[in-house]
């Protein structure tokens, strides 16, 4: 694969197009500040899971155009612009939400300072990133949820992009999942991984006639009896006789990927049971979502394979996060189209707690503010960047405990699967006026 990707390429042309006429008008220094929000969530949704901040400071000092990418761009900008480009680096601010954060309608995910042509020409990069983890993660975490304490593998590498699949791989796990299938994640992220065989290798030992017992002994031989067989290739109960013949009762699980799983599952819990292998896993797998995972609550399964309705619009639907302008010079600056209203102004978070830990309510202030409720409070937003460099380390672990503790907080009516309003309200507390105490 062609791995010749500039990163500064990987964005609009509308960015360039602002960016050269705010050169040219003598507006590109004018200090701003931008704001990555989602205005509602998807439908269906009561909360939204953070994802992608990691990937985004990753990505961040290595935006820069190259000579190859400017040369490209040459035939529709004028030079004064590409001379900027080519020197370009992100010396500005950033401040938000830490990865693994659950947010609402309105809340600040994202919050970039420095001067407008800076900030602009990042807001591709930072939607396509946490339009696309954020989803996944959003996703990720109901399943958690509709799982309870079984485990889920994440297996959708192969129902999307080849790259997209190790972000999404990365964001399944900061959600929850316990392992992918997906060996770049692996290596990149350390993401742990998992993985069967598909019913390919059961028919490579087909002559004519079924041969199950030796796809079986082939793979115990060269994995051990801990492995997992696929035993519906042809028909369940012989395949799993054939299971356990060839690794015994110590084998590790058997993968169910078609039929009604809840059927199938406690038919083979209890020939499992029968023949001793009272130890061994039952994975199933097969277009689940998180509906499909909570009716199988009551059945003997023990872990989940994801993997279309994950990665998938249909399964993890757009974020809808947008990049908005404001602030400009200290003045807040508001968008009023209809039904795309913005909210002026840098801001912040403060989340309201009952005194077990329930969140009640997040609250949306002008930065610098500071909110006296009176009431147990927790502030969301932390520096992520100064001068251009990472002031944040993303460790996975922490996330992963970040979006568990996130979940705890929650309104028990907030972790249902119906269609509802968010969990908790979130209050918008206008820059052109006077922060109050919440209390007043």
């Amino acid at each position: 694969m062609d791995d010749s990707v500039c990163p500064g390429l990987l964005t609009d042309r509308y960015e360039l197009t602002m960016l050269a006429a705010a050169l040219r008008d003598g507006t590109a220094d004018r200090r701003t500040t931008f704001e990555l929000f989602a205005r509602r969530l998807p439908d269906g949704r009561r909360y939204g899971v953070v994802a992608g901040t990691g990937r985004f400071l990753e990505a961040l000092p290595e935006f820069r155009f190259d000579d190859t990418a400017c040369e490209s761009l040459a035939e529709f900008l004028d030079p004064d612009t590409l001379a900027y480009l080519r020197n370009f680096r992100f010396r500005g601010d950033v401040d938000g939400y830490a990865e693994g954060e659950l947010y609402f309608p309105g809340s600040p995910v994202l919050s970039v300072h420095g001067n407008f042509a800076e900030c602009v020409v990042l807001e591709t990069l930072a939607l396509s990133i946490f339009n696309h983890d954020t989803a996944v993660a959003s996703a990720a975490a109901r399943m958690v949820s509709a799982a309870g304490a079984r485990p889920l593998i994440e297996m959708g590498s192969r129902r999307t992009h080849e790259r997209a699949a190790v972000a999404a791989a990365r964001a399944a796990y900061i959600a929850g999942f316990a392992a992918s299938s997906n060996l770049e994640a692996r290596r990149r992220y350390g993401v742990p991984t998992e993985g069967t065989s598909a019913h390919a290798f059961t028919l490579l030992h087909s002559d004519h006639e079924s041969d199950e017992p030796a796809a079986f002994a082939a793979q115990v031989d060269a994995l051990g009896p801990g492995t997992t067989l696929l035993v519906d290739t042809y028909d369940v109960t012989t395949g799993v006789a054939n299971a356990v013949a060839a690794a015994g009762t110590g084998l590790g699980a058997v993968r169910i990927d078609s039929g009604d799983l809840g059927v199938l599952a406690r038919q083979v819990r209890a020939q499992l049971d029968r023949l001793g292998a009272t130890q061994t896993r039952i994975v199933v797998s097969g277009d689940l979502d998180e509906f499909a995972i909570a009716g199988l609550r009551a059945e003997p399964v023990d872990s989940y394979g994801v993997g279309t309705s994950l990665v998938t619009g249909s399964g993890a639907p757009t974020a809808s996060m947008v990049y908005k302008l404001v602030e400009v010079d200290g003045i807040p600056v508001e968008k009023r189209s209809a039904r795309k209203e913005t909210h002026g102004g840098r801001k912040e978070t403060l989340r309201l707690c009952r005194p077990t830990g329930t969140i009640t309510e997040e609250i949306v202030h002008p930065a610098g503010h500071p909110l006296q409720t009176g009431e147990p409070s927790r502030v969301v937003t932390v520096p992520l960047v100064r001068d251009g460099k990472a002031v944040i380390d993303v460790d996975l672990g922490v996330a992963r405990d970040l979006v568990m503790s996130g979940l705890r907080s929650l309104p028990w009516e907030g972790l249902m699967l119906s269609h509802g309003d968010p969990a908790i309200p979130t209050t918008q507390i206008p820059a052109r006026r006077r922060p109050i105490d919440h209390q007043e």
